[in-house]
């Protein structure tokens, strides 16, 4: 091979290989530069799952402390059918909480604007599939039970007994306000059955839902102390 046609092919040969290398290195900065928007975009969205995750926590406190104050309630009244309670001065605040309902609010910006993202965007699939679960299954689930649920629907699916047998023994104060109740009650045998068994199921269920809230509270804390591990890296 002549002198000349080396010169061509060492020329030709050079100019290939400065191309091919700033085309490389255009796509690995490119690339590079995704990479860096899409952790930057992961960061701002785990810092988000995690403020709404501290608010969801608020609200499954407030709705576990009414689960609570109503199986005090189912105490209460349980002590009066049964003639074992003479003071009856709290039983407006008890009627209440007895018969109260719930709705479950979670914060699901966060969760929104990853979805919207594409959830590849969280590298760690442990942790992905933990908010997964969380936003999908057991919040989910929380609505389900607490407004679909019929027995947790206590003044829907319990107020008529009570109101029947039990309201027409209540005393009003000179406001119209419940001061107290006619001990003993103007029930008979089978009316007082009917009461305490309506009081046991809504104290199963009350019972269920502080356990459900709970064990996702658990998990919301799990999720929390890995988001926080997370954002430390």
């Amino acid at each position: 091979m002549d002198k000349t046609k080396i010169e061509t092919i060492k020329k030709y040969g050079f100019e290939f290989l400065t191309i091919f290398v700033g085309i490389f290195a255009a796509f690995t900065l490119d690339n590079w530069n995704e990479n860096r928007k899409d952790h930057h975009t992961e960061i701002k969205i785990l810092y988000e799952i995690n403020r709404g995750l501290q608010q969801d926590m608020s609200d499954i406190d407030v709705n576990a402390a009414g689960h609570r104050a109503g199986l005090q309630a189912a105490v209460f009244f349980s002590q009066l059918i049964l003639n074992k309670r003479s003071n009856s001065d709290s039983i407006g605040y008890h009627y209440f909480n007895l018969l109260r309902d719930f709705i479950s609010v979670q914060n699901i910006s966060g969760y929104q604007t990853l979805k919207s993202k594409g959830l590849e965007i969280i590298q760690n699939d442990s942790l992905r599939t933990k908010i997964l679960s969380l936003y999908e299954n057991d919040y989910n689930s929380l609505r389900k039970l607490e407004e679909d649920y019929a027995e947790l629907q206590f003044f829907q699916h319990y107020q008529h007994d009570f109101s029947q047998l039990m309201v027409p023994d209540f005393m009003l104060d000179t406001n119209g306000k419940v001061g107290g109740i006619s001990i003993p009650l103007n029930v008979t045998a089978a009316e007082k059955k009917i009461l305490l068994i309506d009081l046991s199921r809504m104290a199963a269920n009350r019972n269920f839902m502080i356990a459900t809230y709970t064990e996702v509270k658990s998990k919301i804390m799990k999720l929390q102390q890995q988001i926080d591990a997370e954002l430390k890296r």
